[in-house]
This record gives structure tokens, sequence and C-alpha cells, in this order.
């Protein structure tokens, strides 16, 4: 089993040769200018990372979008939209006033992020510098947040914030298929500055700047943030409360993220026993089959309270109905403390978010 594992790695590392060569060629042809950069009349601040999935960006976007709105900005939200099932080249998520579409349409992440972030327009689709000029034609806004947009190298932005998941450090050992990195660690030269996530532990976070460092990436010291517990919502009735209050019942936990893992690593700080759990793929839509199974599975060992992450709740309340079981499920919201670095944070937020 060991010489068949090992013949697979070296296989995977091959694969990532050419993977390697064609993002390095991409971006020398944008550094360059020979691929060009097209500009929104807004500024841009994009919020990106360098491995697939799991680093925290929706609720670091969260995050600064309230910032900017709190300031009085008028804040666009560019996503792509991964795994909507929308086939229209854009959709209007949100006009600022109220959401307009579901999850389905929107997909997962760029729907809570309207749900969270009530006053920001938000808008999806594949070719985001056609789809801001697409929102500028119709709202007024100062500033636009690009979700997900280190790689997307076609639209100038004017901050680069990268996440590095503080807790991942092998992460950052390998490009896809052989690791997760979606670009060689040196790429993180592109960024304005690097934002550690799940940074509680500093041997966590010494052994990632040490990687960063080694690959001669880290200009400045890097701004650290860790994600914490705010509220418990629950599924039909959308109830909001503090987790002290539901906290110590015994509790079965499922999701469909990227990174399970620091989902249990939450409900176990909020002080949550955990008497089992479920495992969905990323971005995984719910069915009827799925709830029976939750419930099922909840029921076998006892639980009190069903948790689950706010995105997956999202797609669940399409499918649930009220009564039984279900009416046992909660979705952790989560919250964005700024450890280290706060005042270069906000300095480049609110220096990108002049007006048109």
């Amino acid at each position: 089993m060991n010489a068949q594992v090992a013949v697979r790695r070296k296989l995977l590392e091959v694969l990532a040769v050419p993977y390697g060569l064609a993002v390095r060629l991409r971006a020398t042809l944008y550094q360059h200018g020979w691929l060009p950069q097209q500009r929104l009349t807004c500024r841009v601040i994009s919020v990106g990372n360098l491995t697939v999935g799991g680093t925290g960006k929706t609720p670091i976007v969260i995050w600064v979008v309230n910032r900017l709105l709190a300031q009085g900005r008028r804040v666009g939200v560019l996503s792509r939209g991964y795994r909507r099932r929308s086939d229209a080249a854009m959709v209007l998520v949100s006009d600022a006033r109220s959401v307009l579409v579901g999850p389905e349409d929107a997909g997962d992440e760029p729907h809570l992020i309207a749900v969270r972030c009530p006053g920001a327009l938000v808008a999806v689709g594949a070719d985001r510098h056609r789809l801001g000029r697409w929102v500028l034609e119709r709202f007024p806004v100062d500033c636009f947040v690009l979700d997900d947009g280190f790689q997307h190298l076609a639209l100038y932005r004017d901050v680069d914030l990268l996440l590095v998941d503080a807790s991942d450090a092998r992460g950052l050992d390998a490009l896809v298929p052989a690791g997760r990195l979606r670009e060689p660690v040196s790429a993180a030269s592109r960024a304005t500055a690097v934002v550690l996530t799940r940074a509680e532990k500093p041997d966590d976070r010494q052994a990632v700047t040490a990687k960063l460092a080694q690959a001669g990436v880290m200009r400045e010291a890097p701004i650290v943030v860790r994600f914490t517990v705010e509220a418990l919502v629950h599924l039909s009735s959308k109830a909001v409360e503090k987790s002290d209050r539901l906290a110590g019942r015994k509790a079965f936990a499922f999701s469909g993220i990227a990174n399970p893992a620091s989902f249990r690593l939450l409900l176990t700080e909020a002080g949550f026993p955990v008497a089992g759990e479920l495992l969905f793929p990323d971005h995984h839509w719910y069915r009827v089959a799925d709830l029976d199974l939750i419930r099922r599975r909840a029921d076998a060992c006892g639980a009190e309270v069903i948790l689950t992450t706010e995105k997956d709740a999202d797609k669940i309340a399409a499918v649930a109905t009220p009564g039984g079981s279900m009416e046992r499920i909660w979705a952790l919201r989560l919250g964005t403390e700024v450890i280290e670095g706060g005042e270069r944070l906000e300095r480049l937020l609110f220096e990108a978010s002049v007006e048109c």
C-alpha cells in the first residue's frame, strides 16, 4: 500500500508541473502587460487566497463590506457565484435593499454575503469587469469588493488582500493536483497585504510565516485574524441567540464546506459536546434524503441540537419542512476579530474606497 501511495504521489507531482508552468506564464503575461488588465471606474478591494478553499474568505468579505458600509460607503460585491444553478451570465443578488434571489441562482457564498451585508449590492458573474460595469450602469457605487479575486488577474484591483490559513501550513507545500496551491507561494508577492486566518496558535503562525519568508514574499508583518462564534441562528424561525444559551447541550454537526475541521474546532470552543458528525462535499446542494439521514444520525446519538454553518443552513431551508427534528437545527454565525494589524487593515480599506 505504501508503494502505491508513493507512486500516486509521484504521478500527481508530475501532473502539477505543467499546471505550475501554465499559471506562472499567465501571471507573467499580465505582469508585463501582454495580457491587458481592465479597470473599473471605482476602486476595487480584492479578497482571495492561494489555496483551494477553506481559508475563511466569506467571513472576511462580510467583515470588510460591513466596515465599509459603517463608514457610509456605497459598496458593491462582485463574485463568480461558484456552482450556482442559474445559467444567466450576470445575476443581481441584492440591490442593497433586499435579497432578490436564493442560493440556487446566486451561489451559496454570494447569497450569504447578501444576507449578512444588507446595505451592499451583490452581483455574480464570471467576467468581473463586465459585471462591475453592468452594476455601475444601474447603481451608484463608491467601491467594489472582489470576492475570491486573487487569481482574477483580468481585473485591476487597488488593494489585494491575500488570505493564508495559519492552521494549514501543509497547504503551501505543493500545487494542485499534488497539493492545495492554486499558484506557487511566490505569487503572494502580488498581495498588498497577507492576512493570516485561524492564527490563534503561535506555533501555527510561525510555521506559515516561515514558509512565506522562505519564498521571499513577506515584505511586511501579516495582518492576523481569528474567527469567533458570534451567534446561533435558528433554521426555521431565524431567531438569533447567543451561543452560550445553548452551550453544553449534546450536539450533532453536519456541513458541506472545504474545511470541516475548522467548524468542529469552533463548536468545541463554543462549548458544544459533539456526539456525531456528518460531512458533505463543499458547496453540496441538499436533498430531502440528506435531511432524513441527518435526522436519523442525530436521533441515534441522542443529540439535543443539530448544528451547521450559515452557508449550509441557507440551502437546507429550501428543502426542509417545518416541525420535527428540523426544529433542532441551528447555524453558527461567524464573526471576525482582528488580532494584529488592525490599523493597517483599516487604512488600506479606507484609502481604497474613495468615491468614483
